[in-house]
């Protein structure tokens, strides 16, 4: 039997942990980006990034849509990098995440007062066809980004994974357990197609080398995953 903690409330609705997303669709889109540019987009100086290469950063982008979660049926984009916690061991590896627009209030709120997450609200939606799906994000009234990839079918079992994520709010920094599984239908990179608009945001985009060919990319529907209460580190 698994112990529940409940945190509080929020307008409401008793917030509790460990907390169960039932099904989830997700992209998880990997690029290869220089070091130096990445690391001036992390703020602070309480994490530094992983270099996976001498030089060369991991840009993680995951475009969530929550189906069934407890704070909503959401979208939810995802921007960090491979990171760890300044001066911790070279094993200690996460995904720092330093923007986490979503397109609910409620999950905002939860997400910045319960975890730690820089999460906004913003104009995020998520447009499928039979055989590709669309997440656009805009900003202010700008376009930021549209990522559009296949809708690749699953080569097997999602594959359960155990992760920290990193965060970074209001001075204080975060990190977060979770397992969560992972889409087994492997992308063509060059099917993957990334629009960059003409926002700040996109402009970060750029300052990593953005819009290009991925190293990896993985779509999964029917996913779920397990957030526990983040902590102040």
């Amino acid at each position: 039997m698994i112990n529940t903690t409940t945190w509080g409330e929020i307008q409401g609705q008793a917030i509790t942990f460990p907390m169960e997303v039932e099904e989830l669709r997700a992209a998880t889109v990997l690029w290869s980006v220089p070091a130096a540019a990445a690391a001036a987009l992390l703020p602070g100086d309480a994490f530094e990034v992983v270099e996976v290469a001498p030089g060369t950063a991991q840009l993680v982008m995951a475009a969530v849509d929550y189906v069934r979660n407890p704070w909503g049926d959401y979208d939810e984009l995802n921007l960090g990098f491979l990171a760890r916690p300044a001066g911790a061991p070279a094993d200690v590896i996460g995904s720092f995440v330093y923007r986490m627009p979503v397109n609910q209030a409620f999950t905002c709120e939860a997400g910045n007062r319960v975890m730690g997450f820089p999460k906004t609200v913003e104009d995020l939606t998520a447009t499928y066809t039979d055989a590709a799906v669309s997440f656009r994000l805009a900003m202010g009234g700008r376009h930021v980004l549209t990522l559009t990839l296949p809708r690749a079918e699953a080569t097997g079992p999602a594959e359960r994974v155990e992760a920290t994520s990193y965060s970074y709010l209001d001075g204080v920094p975060y990190g977060t357990d979770l397992s969560m599984d992972m889409g087994t239908g492997f992308v063509d990179a060059s099917d993957v197609v990334l629009e960059l608009g003409d926002s700040p945001v996109a402009d970060e985009l750029r300052s990593l080398g953005l819009p290009g060919a991925p190293d990896v990319a993985i779509w999964g529907e029917g996913l779920s995953a397990t957030f526990l209460l983040g902590r102040p580190i």
